[in-house]
């Protein structure tokens, strides 16, 4: 006969991943990458931020610096006053850590739930998107500039055809000897 496992009991909520924009506007460009600080993943995965930092800080191995990187005190504050993380007044305790797309990607093994699965999921879709977009906005900017390139190179050409054409229909007078009898003496 065999034992019964002892399940999970099932979650008292229903977990729900959130809206592209709920996403991309908490994705902030840092040191020249895209990324994502830890408040805004807590507060989207459902957690505290502590409890997102300590399961960073105890599977550091998974997370080198191109996952993942904590802010200097000045990148704090700077991001303090763009995107208004604390109240008016408050200090800052710790700095953020921020999470680039492939950070973002491995916290879904460390924060094991079905609500950090769903949004990990979802976050991987916008950055996904995001590239294909800038991807895109690329290559049209590549066709205008090959564009302008061949026109430029044909208004030079354009313009001897108009020289030309101009010298046909106004061609230049120059005094003409008079054709026929000159009864002037010699």
């Amino acid at each position: 006969m065999m034992g019964t496992l002892a399940m999970e009991p099932p979650p008292n909520y229903t977990a729900v991943s959130p809206p592209d924009t709920a996403i991309s506007d908490r994705i902030h460009v840092i040191r020249g990458q895209k990324v994502m600080l830890d408040r805004d993943l807590a507060e989207l995965y459902g957690v505290e931020t502590k409890q997102l930092k300590r399961q960073v800080r105890r599977n550091l191995g998974r997370f080198p610096e191109d996952f993942m990187f904590e802010l200097t005190m000045e990148e704090a504050e700077s991001s303090r006053s763009q995107f208004g993380t604390l109240k008016q007044g408050a200090n800052i305790k710790y700095v953020p850590m921020a999470f680039t797309e492939q950070g973002v990607a491995m916290l879904s093994s460390v924060l094991n739930s079905e609500q950090a699965i769903l949004v990990n999921i979802q976050i991987i879709r916008v950055f996904t998107r995001m590239r294909e977009m800038l991807l895109s906005h690329q290559e049209i900017l590549q066709k205008l500039e090959q564009l302008e390139g061949r026109v430029t190179g044909h208004d030079e050409e354009i313009q001897a055809i108009f020289d030309h054409l101009t010298e046909l229909v106004a061609p230049a007078t120059q005094p003409r000897k008079p054709i026929g009898f000159n009864p002037s003496p010699q």
